[in-house]
């Protein structure tokens, strides 16, 4: 068998010094652990309904709920005109491109903090002329650039951190998917609510016209004074007042939803169903949260409070690291002659390693200054996770409460509208029959219009309180990605 000749032998070793290179040394970043989550063990009873009670007792068997119950538009929008501008935000809103690329550019920065976890390793190849004589030097081979050894986890620590940000803006991106949702849904409600507020400010003036009309032919019969008919108009000049700002309120709600939903939708909301009829919004809101616990798994702002979390905890690695020596390699294997004809002739190899320790000694106390600053971010980092807990529970505990006590509002406002609408009719009744006089009329209309609007502003505030309930229990797989 052929002894190995001397340059593979050089090759061997550089082979074996890049091996060496690769290997990581221990890791000084402390041991995470997941902090407590500061907030009771359920959602405060009057904050829930009897549906989102019982979802939080335990289950037979001794285990509690184990999923979030959200609401059956989570999966599939009833509605298709919202599904529509979902959809559309999803694919043009500028905020969620944002997000998108972000991801991005975390992930290279995460791609360039692993690399310098590997040696560098190029092919290089240079030629010496000397200026005095005509002796030429020529050298080809692989080269290994001033690479450190990662005894100690410095680079591993980094890799790491730099891992778990990019993590964090995934679950930012996740979280913004969420809220543009929401936002999309809270901005059509406005839309179709400031449709129906218009529309009722136009049938207010127009019956209040109708009105004047009526007046007009009693004070010229001599039946009614000309301070009912004054009093008549004063009414209509309101309503037109009140539709002149519904309609710049309509408009504004069309600019905001436009924007959200990136004016990737040309159709806008001209096929959707007025939001006076009883199957807009049907089923909206009606669900129940499991344990708050599953938040910190359901709620993409804590997933990301998390691993920022974890990437201080690492950088405590990095910071530590700084203190024990760093040893770096240099080195070059290939071939080197003088005459550039003998370079590839047997016996021309050629095998360089420049290994370079450093102990620090004296640094001015900064090595101590990054451990300290990296501890206090770690610090810092375990506040903000503890607050993003703290206040997924209290927006969750705030749409429950809101979910069960709207639904009742609703109900309320709607039985007031009922009363205020007969008190109406009978009152003008009388008054056309001569036992009041029409200020009792005028008192009854103002009644029966501010019943309209408290019912209108009633429904608008339980389907944004669903909204606010979809954002708050973390979304769904089906629109939040």
């Amino acid at each position: 068998m052929t002894a190995p000749s001397k340059t593979h032998r050089r090759a061997a070793t550089l082979a074996a010094v890049c091996a060496v290179a690769l290997v990581s040394g221990c890791s000084l970043a402390p041991l995470y652990e997941r902090p407590a989550a500061p907030i009771p063990t359920g959602y405060p009873v009057a904050a829930q309904s009897p549906d989102t009670r019982s979802a939080n007792q335990p289950a037979p068997g001794g285990e509690a709920a184990s999923v979030l119950r959200s609401t059956a538009w989570c999966t599939q929008f009833p509605d298709p005109v919202l599904r529509r501008l979902v959809a559309s935000a999803l694919a043009h809103n500028r905020d969620l491109k944002l997000a998108a690329a972000r991801v991005v550019e975390a992930r290279a920065l995460h791609g360039i903090q692993s690399a310098s976890r590997l040696p560098t390793v190029a092919l290089e190849g240079t030629t010496t002329h000397p200026a005095r004589n005509n002796e030429s030097a020529h050298q080809v081979g692989v080269t290994l650039a001033a690479y450190e050894l990662d005894f100690f986890g410095k680079a591993q620590s980094l890799s790491d951190a730099a891992l778990h940000e990019y993590l964090a803006t995934e679950q930012a991106q996740r979280a913004a998917r969420i809220s543009v949702v929401a936002e999309v849904v809270r901005g059509y409600v406005l839309e179709r609510a400031a449709v129906a507020r218009v529309e009722l400010a136009r049938r207010a003036a127009a019956s209040r016209t109708a009105a004047v009309g009526l007046l007009t032919r009693r004070v010229a019969a001599g039946v009614s004074s000309p301070l009912e008919l004054e009093q008549a108009r004063s009414l209509v000049g309101a309503a037109d007042t009140d539709l002149i700002e519904q309609q710049l309120v309509h408009a504004r709600a069309g600019h905001a939803l436009a924007l959200l939903t990136g004016y990737g939708d040309r159709t806008g909301t001209e096929d959707a169903p007025p939001f006076t009829a009883a199957a807009f919004g049907a089923g909206w809101g009606v669900a129940r949260a499991g344990l708050p616990s599953e938040l910190l798994t359901a709620r993409p702002d804590i997933l990301a409070a998390e691993q920022r979390l974890q990437a201080a905890n690492a950088q405590i690695g990095a910071a530590r690291a700084a203190f024990f020596p760093s040893i770096r390699l240099t080195g070059m294997g290939g071939v080197a002659s003088g005459q550039l004809n003998s370079l590839f002739t047997p016996g021309s190899g050629a095998l360089q390693v420049v290994p370079q320790v450093s102990l620090p000694i004296f640094d001015g106390g900064r090595n101590q200054a990054s451990l300290d600053l990296a501890r206090a971010r770690e610090s810092s980092a375990v506040i903000e996770y503890e607050r993003a807990i703290q206040t997924a529970f209290r927006e969750v505990s705030d749409a429950l409460a809101g979910q069960a006590s709207l639904e009742r509002d609703v109900a309320a406002r709607t039985a007031l509208r009922e009363v205020e609408a007969r008190r109406r009719t009978m009152t003008m009744n009388r008054y056309l029959a001569g036992a009041v006089g029409y200020l009792e009329v005028l008192d009854v209309e103002r009644s029966l219009f501010a019943a309209d609007q408290a019912l209108l502003d009633a429904k608008r505030a339980r389907l944004e309180n669903a909204a606010s309930l979809y954002r708050a229990l973390g979304g769904c797989p089906a629109v939040s990605g």
